[in-house]
């Protein structure tokens, strides 16, 4: 069995969209439906025209999803 899989993710990563996805088990549409409504953390621009999300968010996040997103 891997070890490292089983390793919580260092505090403070960025998580793409597809983590963010395996995080939650929400689709890649709810999330960001949810974003827009202020009910799931927003991402971030990291430049290039990409976008990531703080780990820290989403762990806040699940700890109570029925509460607002953190700003």
């Amino acid at each position: 069995m891997n070890v490292m899989a089983q390793q919580p993710a260092a505090p403070g990563r960025l998580l793409k969209i597809t983590e963010v996805v395996r995080e939650t088990s929400l689709h890649r549409a709810t999330i960001y439906r949810r974003v827009a409504k202020g009910e799931f953390p927003a991402p971030k621009p990291i430049g290039g025209g990409r976008v990531a999300w703080r780990e820290s968010d989403i762990e806040a996040w699940k700890s109570n999803p029925t509460d607002e997103a953190p700003h």
